[in-house]
């Protein structure tokens, strides 16, 4: 059995333990120990864990006996799906592009992943920024992950900072960095300079590193991010492979741990169709929660009538006709890549449809799509809020599911940096 299997979890499936009437419960269980040890102990790994084990814990009956390193993975992991993990930071807004970018992706992924969504409200005090609207902000993202469909019996819910192992991860991480590496990231470049350069916070230019630590902390296995942010799943790529290379292999091993690679490297996950939504004022800039103009995006919460006039009001062109993939017609792209998505049709089926029509057709066509999508996702917002010890429950669940997870990262990894543990 290879090492890379067993390095998530071991299941013992060609043997059926049961409990024999003749036998004491912990002559019993004294048996399982000792079979299970022995093939660990063929295996070459350590049978340790075994004795400090909860035996009462254990399926005696009529069931598989499945043992996991408790000082490689989660009890509660999933050794059968790949795991994906993402996150919106909780400043201002949730609008249409980080929905269709991000939000109802999640959705289609928490049936063939196992799924960690949460709310980066570390990320959020990098520039400026109000206190009572960030606490604000954090809740109302949750509540809008679950009423865009976030279904919390396969994905797990929770706030970045109720898990303390996003911020030692950081700062074991940030000891490999080499400054120059975040030097060139683009969004430092732009934002410090908006900030007026030596005026900006160190935590912009070492937010990467936290990014980095929000994907290797859960052995992601992929990451949805849209084409502007490959660059920062480049830099946790780079870094798990640095600290892999650094802390890894038979320097790990000769610490007492298990060997090979400390992080997994994980793979982008880039959907096809709006992964990138852009400005409604220039089809050129993507949509943001940041652009000072209100105007330039659509918020999940608007109303009817406050989409509609931001569609009305919208940038578009003097072309005849509408047409996909034309790069002097940024914005006719944009809008009937919206369209595509929220009315669930297929890019044929738009272009067949709205080839021939007048902005002034298309775009009533439009807002009626947007309204009847986000109507759902309004009302069950409303029905969250309003029952606000649910939503902490959901909270405070997911904060301890992916607890449990990031301690084994955490503790590993100090272990092969030669921290006393």
């Amino acid at each position: 059995m290879a090492h890379a299997t067993l390095s998530h979890s071991l299941i013992l499936s060609s043997s059926r333990f049961y409990l024999p009437p003749s036998l004491t419960l912990q002559m019993h269980l004294d048996s399982i120990f000792d079979s299970a040890a022995s093939r660990f102990s063929r295996l070459g790994y350590s049978t340790r864990f075994l004795r400090h084990a909860n035996p009462l814990s254990l399926p005696l009956t009529r069931q598989r006996f499945r043992c996991y390193c408790s000082d490689q993975t989660s009890p509660s992991a999933s050794f059968s799906r790949k795991r994906v993990v993402s996150g919106v930071q909780p400043t201002g807004s949730i609008h249409l592009g980080n929905y269709l970018g991000a939000i109802k992706n999640w959705v289609a992924l928490q049936d063939t992943y196992e799924t960690l969504f949460f709310i980066v409200d570390l990320h959020a005090i990098t520039l400026p920024y109000d206190p009572q609207e960030l606490r604000k902000a954090t809740r109302d993202t949750a509540a809008l992950y679950l009423a865009c469909g976030v279904d919390i019996s396969k994905a797990s819910v929770f706030v970045q900072s109720h898990v303390r192992a996003h911020v030692d991860l950081m700062w074991l991480l940030s000891s490999s960095t080499p400054i120059g590496w975040l030097q060139k990231m683009t969004q430092f470049k732009e934002k410090s300079r908006k900030e007026g350069g030596e005026n900006a916070s160190v935590s912009l230019l070492t937010y990467p590193v936290l990014m980095a630590a929000d994907i290797l902390l859960y052995k992601s296995d992929f990451v949805p991010v849209g084409e502007d942010q490959k660059q920062h799943l480049e830099l946790a790529r780079d870094l798990a492979q640095r600290v892999n290379n650094l802390y890894g292999g038979r320097k790990w091993k000769k610490l007492g741990g298990r060997g090979g690679s400390i992080f997994k490297i994980p793979e982008p996950l880039i959907p096809q169709v709006g992964a990138r939504v852009m400005s409604l004022t220039d089809g050129r800039s993507k949509m943001s929660k940041s652009a000072p103009s209100d105007q330039s995006r659509i918020n999940l919460l608007d109303s009817k009538d406050l989409i509609a006039d931001k569609i009305k009001r919208c940038k578009t062109d003097s072309f005849v006709g509408l047409e996909y993939d034309n790069a002097e017609r940024p914005e006719c792209n944009n809008l009937l890549s919206v369209y595509q998505v929220v009315s669930g049709k297929t890019k044929e089926e738009v272009m067949e449809e709205c080839k021939d029509m007048s902005w002034g057709t298309f775009k009533p066509l439009l807002t009626d799509a947007v309204v009847e999508h986000l109507s759902p996702i309004q009302v069950r917002y409303q029905e969250i809020t309003a029952e606000s010890a649910y939503l902490d429950k959901v909270l405070t669940e997911g904060a301890d599911k992916a607890t449990e997870i990031a301690e084994v990262t955490i503790r590993n990894l100090k272990q092969a940096m030669g921290f006393y543990i």
